[in-house]
């Protein structure tokens, strides 16, 4: 969820996972390279209230593959674990429910453009609808960019990015947890923590 705190908690985990001696990669899409931060560029700035579902979809994949090649698929053939802010299930959640373009469609593209490559840990951190958006709202105000587009989606618009994410989350309970985001960030990395620390 946007403003729920994960790329706060993505970071936390990074620390914690480098403090005791892992290999880690931290990355985020879209973004995560030089490729992909120009795309994300597109993708978030609010000026671009024109660009359609379609064309949205595959600029999220095109950013996740060349994040895929060039960075995530070198880090874990070399023992890294990798720590990805979003990853397939926010496309899902977003592109495939909420903007109404199906999950068949994800799943097509997201095989050309990760293969087989599935997270091992999926960790949803859920907080509800109008705290996200304030939290997310807010940070907007302060960071001095523009990338808003995502965040300025109707309220419907992200009660169906919210269902779907809890949809997708009770199809794959092993794969996907569900941290309540809510509280402090160190409590709240007790619980990531807690999710985690099984797989490493």
């Amino acid at each position: 969820m946007d403003g729920s705190g994960k790329t706060t908690q993505a970071k936390l985990l990074v620390d914690r996972l480098k403090a005791a001696g892992k290999p880690v990669l931290a990355t985020v899409e879209p973004g995560g390279t030089a490729i992909g931060e120009q795309i994300r560029r597109v993708l978030l700035d609010a000026r671009n209230e024109n660009l359609r579902p379609n064309a949205e979809l595959l600029l999220y994949f095109a950013s996740r593959a060349q994040n895929v090649d060039e960075t995530i698929r070198p880090a874990l053939a070399g023992g890294r674990i990798v720590v990805c802010d979003r990853f397939t299930d926010s496309t899902m959640a977003y592109q495939g429910y909420a903007r109404g373009l199906g999950a068949e469609t994800v799943r097509a593209i997201d095989r050309i453009a990760c293969g087989t490559l599935v997270p091992d840990l999926t960790l949803l951190i859920d907080i509800d609808l109008e705290t996200s958006l304030k939290r997310a709202r807010t940070r907007n105000q302060f960071s001095g960019k523009e990338e808003t587009r995502m965040d300025d989606q109707s309220l419907e618009f992200h009660r169906k990015v919210r269902d779907a994410y809890l949809q997708l989350a009770a199809a794959e309970p092993k794969r996907i947890r569900v941290i309540d985001g809510h509280g402090d960030p160190a409590a709240v990395a007790a619980k990531v923590w807690e999710a985690v620390a099984p797989h490493v």
